[in-house]
């Protein structure tokens, strides 16, 4: 019976295993052949991805893209969240310059932020964020020059660390719901502020209720940085929805008059790049 059931074993097995083999090699020559054949389209994705990570060194250092890509992914993810198109005459307005260029800049990090938004006000850097006073027909109370806007209360206060020298005489103000009452930030919301940060639904409360004015506001940070599990500012469903919202009722049409720039502040990785995605109901 041994020798039957080696006899069984062995007809089978001689004709697969050659088949595999076969098989085998052949895909890992067509494995390759496609590695050749995709490296040039990879490379070619990380060209126009904003903050692609350089692994190859080991250092994961941002290498920002130029503020025209920045602008034309920015502009992609708004039409897509919001299922609209941007007219000519609206693409036509928003140009380079609605964007603060950091293209040259590798440390994207909360102890260099400070230093990237002072370079982005050139000479008039101190008045603007520095100064205390409240000028009466110039500087309204309540109304930031640069407004941070992030995905969560702990982003929102980390952010302020990058601006510590510049916050010495004119506290920030931070801007969202977890442990702070609105009547609280409407308070402090009466004498100058120069720097706020909070997130997309304090913020909106408090422009709607006229307690945050925007008559000196210049720059706006958006943190796109992912968090652990991949989520920013731009991919993060509820509080993405809710910067959206924030963005065209208040922020939209101050790009299209150039009285505003946005600072994309990390990577903006597009939607299907990061773990954890979750699909939209009707994707």
């Amino acid at each position: 019976m041994g020798s039957g059931k080696e006899r069984f074993k062995g007809k089978p097995l001689g004709p697969k295993t050659t088949k595999l083999k076969a098989d085998s090699h052949s895909g890992i020559n067509n494995k390759n052949k496609n590695k050749k054949q995709q490296r040039p389209n990879k490379n070619t994705q990380n060209e126009n991805q904003i903050g692609t990570q350089n692994s190859e060194d080991g250092n994961n250092k941002l290498q920002p893209a130029s503020p025209s890509a920045q602008l034309n992914s920015f502009l992609d993810k708004f039409q897509s969240a919001n299922r609209l198109q941007l007219s000519s005459l609206e693409l036509d307005s928003l140009t380079d310059k609605c964007i603060v260029d950091l293209s040259g800049s590798t440390d994207q990090d909360v102890e260099n932020l400070g230093k990237h938004v002072k370079a982005a006000f050139g000479p008039s850097w101190k008045a603007e964020l520095c100064d205390k006073r409240l000028l009466e027909g110039k500087v309204d109370p309540g109304s930031p020059a640069v407004l941070i806007i992030s995905t969560s209360a702990l982003r929102s206060i980390e952010l302020l660390r990058g601006f510590r020298s510049l916050t010495k005489e004119c506290h920030p103000v931070k801007l969202f719901s977890k442990h702070m009452k609105v009547d609280e930030q409407v308070s402090l919301l009466k004498d100058r502020v120069n720097i706020a940060s909070g997130t997309p639904s304090r913020i909106k409360k408090l422009i709607d209720i006229e307690a945050l004015g925007l008559s000196r506001l210049s720059v706006i940070v958006l943190d796109v940085h992912p968090d652990v599990k991949g989520y920013s500012l731009l991919t993060l469903p509820q509080v993405r929805d809710e910067f959206w919202d924030l963005y065209k009722t208040y922020f939209h049409q101050r790009l299209l008059q150039g009285s505003l720039r946005l600072s994309l502040y990390g990577p903006l990785i597009s939607d299907n790049e990061f773990k954890g995605k979750k699909k939209r109901p009707n994707e």
